[in-house]
């Protein structure tokens, strides 16, 4: 079906189509899992003034984070 569909709309196998509302809220997980790798990698560069706690907590919102970006499922749904 995926085949066909991509046919009558000429695109080539490199190209494809996905909603909108897909396409943004996938931009809006990777904005929060960049903002959260950030905060990270600043807490390391000042490792000095980092707490453990610190560190445990950036490591739990970098997890959390990634999680929606790896559960994110960008297969083809059945039309």
């Amino acid at each position: 079906m995926a085949k066909q569909r991509s046919k009558e709309l000429a695109l080539t196998e490199n190209e494809l189509v996905i909603a909108r509302d897909e396409l943004d809220g996938l931009k809006d997980m990777i904005y929060v899992l960049s903002c959260a790798v950030e905060d990270v990698r600043s807490d390391i560069d000042s490792a000095s003034r980092a707490t453990r706690e610190t560190l445990q907590d950036d490591l739990r919102w970098l997890i959390e984070s990634a999680e929606p970006v790896i559960a994110s499922d960008l297969r083809p749904r059945p039309t």
